[in-house]
């Protein structure tokens, strides 16, 4: 059996492991880093660009390099998500024939697993340029809180990117692998993940090498952007206030002040106040403006404090899910780059009345536990004995009048399989409908739709009389299946649940013939 890799793909950076005599080791990229920017981009000539290359692109080319892919894997057009990053982006967003969101590559467009591919294709060219072997499979991470839409999108990323994917892992959950290998620890665990692009909060209790998760909860549309687009505002608010002009109308100087937003608030982490210095910003009648504004910690934690504490409700509910009081937590663990702010820190610090563990990296963890989870399934681990993560959300099928009822809860242990009883409302009905929902809302039209199938030929009877039994499978790694079986006929109908949006799987294949035979046609570290 060849490597397998761990891959945390994230908003802003990725980060590729592997294991050497059971241990994690970080792969570094090919230009040596230990992790690689999540940016695709296209150049004039065509060629593509992955990483520091193509973040370097991000103020002269902004068109056409794409980062910040992850808040769109998933996603349809008319979300809010969506519609509210329409105003900040510079890349262009269209709608897809089947709704979902699509990036515009001048007059074509890319779909967000597509561009997801290209960086983890990037990822696998640098596990393989290490081993000096092919690498062909791989466990992936996905956010807690990412909905079954968005975790078979990232598994088509992978597909695309010629990559068999062993299994499916939260990214909390990967953490907490990293953490607990050879630490010996037993007790309750937080943690608190705060990335680019998501939050996610994750309540688990290891016990001699059992990793137990007790409940999940987050937000898929919280993190580093949001804190680097306040910064953004703040400069375009108060250049519009001094000069009259509006920078969010020039794509190439919006992006300028992006990109120092992004280097202002990582230096907040380290020092009281810091300069941005913007010079030839914009002109007016051949008159150059510039920005030079001091911005202080202080007054970065102001504008930025709300999002802090959208941070609180949902650890909140994931320790009231848990049946867990915040003082009884025994280690508490941060990830994702935006916890290096030390006000989340702080927050965080606050609410658990301890400390943060220190000897997690924020950055690489994830990618270390999924390259550990690796060792699990195939014996190279032995010191971790068991893995039991949670579903995020409830699944359930819709009944009449726009009901709902739940089959799965949420922060049900997985594997797991149930059972329920369902009926006809009609006299003589020969077929039902089944719609597979994801969520927890009261109503079915509240909810996510997964999937539509029919069972048919029942046996004529008045409305009531017939007894469908509707069977729920979730898999370790998330994958759903439903069934649905008359007890009067015998008759059964089965689906594996893939979510009704996103790439139809000839299409996922169709992908990743072309991503194949392009790496195999133009050998190089950013094909």
């Amino acid at each position: 059996m060849g490597h397998v890799i761990g891959i945390d793909l994230g908003t802003t950076y990725s980060c590729v492991a592997g294991l050497e005599a059971g241990r994690p080791v970080v792969i570094p990229n090919l230009e040596g880093l230990p992790t690689t920017p999540s940016v695709v981009s296209f150049t004039a000539a065509g060629e593509r660009l992955i990483g520091t290359l193509a973040m370097r692109q991000a103020v002269t080319n902004p068109a056409n390099t794409f980062y910040a892919v992850k808040r769109l894997i998933g996603q349809k057009f008319r979300s809010p998500q969506v519609q509210e990053a329409l105003g900040r982006l510079p890349y262009g967003l269209m709608e897809a024939p089947n709704g979902d969101v699509a990036v515009a590559l001048g007059d074509k467009t890319l779909s967000p697993p597509e561009v997801s591919s290209m960086v983890l294709a990037y990822l696998k060219e640098c596990a393989e340029a290490y081993y000096g072997e092919p690498v062909t499979e791989a466990i992936i991470t996905v956010p807690a809180h990412f909905n079954d839409a968005q975790r078979q999108a990232t598994k088509d990323a992978a597909t695309i990117a010629g990559l068999t994917v062993q299994r499916v892992i939260n990214e909390p959950t990967a953490a907490s692998l990293a953490f607990g290998l050879g630490a010996k620890k037993n007790g309750l665990v937080a943690v608190y993940d705060l990335g680019g692009g998501t939050f996610d909060i994750t309540i688990l209790e290891i016990s001699d090498g059992v990793f137990n998760v007790l409940a999940t909860n987050g937000d898929s549309y919280l993190g580093g952007e949001d804190f680097d687009n306040r910064i953004v505002e703040w400069l375009v608010e108060s250049y519009r206030a001094e000069t009259g002009a509006d920078l969010a109308a020039d794509t190439l100087a919006l992006q300028r002040v992006k990109e120092a937003a992004e280097k202002a608030k990582r230096e907040l982490s380290f020092t009281s106040e810091t300069e941005i210095n913007l010079p030839f910003i914009s002109s007016d009648r051949s008159v150059s403006k510039h920005i030079r504004k001091t911005l202080s910690r202080l007054a970065f934690e102001a504008m930025t404090a709300d999002l802090v504490e959208r941070t609180v409700p949902r650890i909140e509910q994931a320790l009231a899910d848990a049946k867990v009081a915040a003082d009884r937590i025994d280690s508490v663990i941060l990830i994702g780059g935006q916890t290096r702010m030390p006000l989340v820190k702080e927050r965080v610090t606050k609410f658990f009345g301890r400390d943060p563990e220190e000897k997690v990296d924020p950055d690489q963890s994830v990618a270390m536990g999924a390259a550990i989870q690796s060792g699990v399934l195939d014996g190279q681990v032995r010191d971790l004995v068991l893995l039991l993560d949670v579903t995020p959300f409830a699944l359930g099928i819709e009944t009449e009048n726009d009901g709902y009822e739940t089959v799965i809860e949420r922060n049900t242990t997985v594997p797991v399989r149930k059972v329920k009883a369902f009926t006809t409302v009609e006299h003589n009905q020969r077929r039902v409908r089944l719609h597979v929902l994801q969520g927890e809302g009261f109503l079915a039209s509240m909810n996510k739709s997964l999937a539509v199938f029919e069972l048919v030929g029942i046996e004529p009877a008045p409305a009531g009389v017939p007894q469908i039994d509707v069977a729920f499978e979730i898999t370790a790694d998330g994958t759903a299946q439903v069934s649905a079986k008359d007890k009067e006929t015998g008759l059964e109908q089965r689906i594996e649940v893939r979510p009704s949006t996103g790439l139809s799987a000839a299409e996922v294949e169709e992908l990743r013939k072309r991503q194949s035979g392009r790496e195999r046609a133009k050998p190089g570290a950013h094909a």
